[in-house]
């Protein structure tokens, strides 16, 4: 398969637009697009993320253990340069966001080695954030 060097796109449901509006705007820091009634768009690092309205479920969040934590499925989020990680990790800290998985060195000396965190919007969805010193290393078996 060709590699693909274009920005992704991605929907994702919400119950709160305006609280996940604030959220991924004054949170995350992302720049806000087109938007309506029911849903906004959302630039993250350089990517489309679009926040839909949906009725509240009581659908539990689900995970999977990976390096001996319990990762949250479904996720999604960006691979980001090795510094930029470090500093958005820190602006977190800073705003006060609840980390389900606090940043870490994932694998540690292996194939694979990578800093990653897990956190959920106010929505619910669970976003994970990672890097790589080596971006080699992103498929690496």
């Amino acid at each position: 398969m060709e590699q693909n060097i274009s920005p992704f796109h991605i929907a994702i449901p919400v119950y709160n637009l305006e609280e996940c509006r604030s959220f991924y705007r004054d949170i995350l820091g992302c720049q806000e697009g087109r938007s309506s009634d029911h849903w906004v768009d959302f630039n993250l690092f350089g990517h489309q993320l679009v926040i839909h309205y949906k009725p509240k479920t009581s659908e539990a969040l689900h995970s999977n253990e990976v390096d001996g934590k319990n990762v949250p499925v479904p996720h999604y989020g960006v691979v980001l340069p090795w510094e930029l990680f470090e500093s958005f990790s820190e602006q977190l800290k800073s705003k006060g966001v609840n980390f389900v998985i606090a940043p870490y060195i994932r694998f540690e000396g292996q194939v694979g080695e990578q800093a990653t965190m897990f956190f959920l919007d106010p929505a619910g969805n669970a976003l994970e954030f990672k890097a790589f010193k080596d971006m080699g290393q992103l498929f690496a078996k």
